[in-house]
């Protein structure tokens, strides 16, 4: 474990030697192996010793990114940060991390990069002090007239500390006149694209999620005080009471006079991110008014109905597949056990042996348990297939094992399309479904057969159709330039 790092003058020097930072605009062509979504937030209001909840609850949020964390308390009308790079529990070690964030009210983040490079200057909460005082922002999600917004300021004069896209929506609040929600509305109304932000001034917090409501941001109370967070599951664990999701297009205001909220205008059209039930959110957690494993549970049975396959066991690519290839299991009567197993202490990086070892990326993410799998038809349940690669190699690992067969059912569509909201995806052609028939796909990825569900399979699941299919089918729903696509930044960890 990367020993703890005491200040930002230390994280950037230690960034500049050790982190394979990409600038804003990198062309470097880096792989990508499973989507990642940008990040976590969690905002306090009114809750004694607001750092260590901010703490905890962004624990319950680190799946959602693990590059980098950060906590902003206000106290006597000032604004106190940490931040680093690395997990939660890397960079708040000691009590003396919380000493330094006193006060009632706190924002934190945790952050995985999908615009921006990997450097402690681009890591959140950010935090400006301009006319009207003090203020922090976390985000998740993504601008996607960023660019555009960010050279139209360079060129009156704006200068940038930071490579993300975050910083154009703090540029375009400060130039705004006017009180400071009426400034606030008028920078929502100007960035396109996805965003569920937390704020913080000397005095309030300030939840908003852009009109179509692509990320999640659930608002509940804590005591006398106010909490939100991007998923129920930070609720849990601190003992937060679920009040109601943020609204597409709302902005919610909390100070010492209660809370109070405003809209931006006009509304748009949902466009939920599908994704947050297949695939990001935590299982336990409740996102879209729905239980992220009962919906998983649920897809895996639909599989099993249209998609049913001669087997004898069904198994999971772990974790994030397990309640679906329950679910088929159950459905389609089969026993489900554990194919798989995932090493879940495995760095950010390793080192990779000198005598080369086939499938080594892979091997050591997952082992094949040899007595479920030899000489067994197996059913191979998956959340999605992005590029391809790490499917085949999983293959490779079951049949290796002894498998006589694996039939290979994914819970989403293909993925056609890259995402441009805040999930990091690589470019169109190296999408296997956008460039391969299913039926290239199955020989490619070395499968007996390969199945997905539909759209429309997903819809009847989750009882609505306000949700973002374009990594499906291409139809974006917020529309952007060329210049806005975000490129895959990571190193292949295979």
């Amino acid at each position: 474990m990367k020993k703890m790092i005491q200040s930002n003058e230390d994280n950037k020097h230690a960034l500049k030697t050790q982190a394979k930072a990409c600038g804003y605009r990198s062309k470097r062509k880096c792989k990508n192996v499973i989507p990642k979504d940008e990040c976590g937030v969690v905002a306090l209001y009114n809750v004694p010793s607001a750092s260590k909840i901010a703490y905890l609850a962004l624990y319950a949020l680190q799946h959602r990114g693990q590059e980098s964390a950060g906590i902003v308390t206000s106290h006597e009308s000032r604004l106190c940060i940490k931040k680093g790079m690395g997990l939660v529990n890397e960079v708040f070690r000691e009590e003396s991390d919380f000493q330094i964030l006193p006060g009632n009210s706190a924002i934190g983040h945790v952050r995985y990069s999908t615009s921006g490079g990997t450097s402690i200057e681009n890591s959140q909460p950010l935090q400006i002090v301009y006319r009207r005082g003090s203020l922090a922002v976390a985000h998740n999600g993504n601008i996607v007239n960023a660019l555009e917004l960010r050279k139209n300021l360079e060129r009156t004069g704006a200068i940038f500390h930071t490579s993300v896209d975050t910083e154009v929506l703090l540029h375009l609040l400060a130039r705004n006149v006017g009180n400071f929600e009426d400034a606030l509305i008028s920078a929502l109304s100007i960035v396109k694209g996805a965003f569920s932000l937390v704020m913080m001034s000397e005095n309030k917090i300030i939840l908003a999620r852009d009109p179509n409501g692509f990320r999640p941001l659930i608002l509940g109370k804590l005591g006398e005080g106010w909490i939100a967070a991007s998923e129920t599951c930070a609720f849990d664990l601190v003992g937060a009471e679920f009040i109601r999701e943020v609204e597409p297009g709302e902005i919610i205001f909390i100070d010492e006079s209660g809370l109070r909220s405003r809209f931006l205008a006009p509304a748009a059209h949902q466009s939920l991110c599908l994704f947050e039930l297949i695939y990001f959110s935590r299982p336990d957690s409740f996102i879209f008014g729905n239980s992220v494993h009962e919906i998983r549970v649920k897809l895996g049975e639909k599989l099993a109905e249209t998609h049913p396959a001669d087997a004898d066991v069904v198994i999971s690519v772990p974790d994030s597949s397990n309640a679906s290839a329950l679910g088929y299991a159950k459905k389609a009567g089969l026993p489900f056990s554990f194919g798989l197993i995932r090493s879940h202490y495995i760095g950010r990086t390793f080192i990779e042996p000198d005598q080369k070892i086939r499938d080594f990326g892979a091997r050591i993410k997952y082992n094949p348990v040899a007595s479920t799998l030899k000489g067994k038809r197996v059913v191979l349940v998956d959340d999605s297939i992005v590029r391809g690669t790490t499917s085949k190699k999983i293959v490779r690992l079951i049949k290796k094992a002894g498998a006589k067969e694996v039939h290979m059912r994914i819970i989403c569509p293909p993925w056609t399309h890259p995402c441009r909201y805040g999930i990091d995806t690589p470019s169109i052609d190296q999408l296997i479904a956008h460039n391969l028939t299913v039926d290239k796909m199955k020989k490619e990825i070395g499968v007996n057969s390969l199945e997905f569900l539909s759209v429309q399979d997903l819809f009847d699941i989750t009882g609505n159709c306000s949700y973002c299919t374009a990594c499906m089918d291409g139809n974006y729903p917020v529309e952007f330039s060329d210049e806005s696509k975000i490129d895959a930044r990571r190193e292949d960890d295979e």
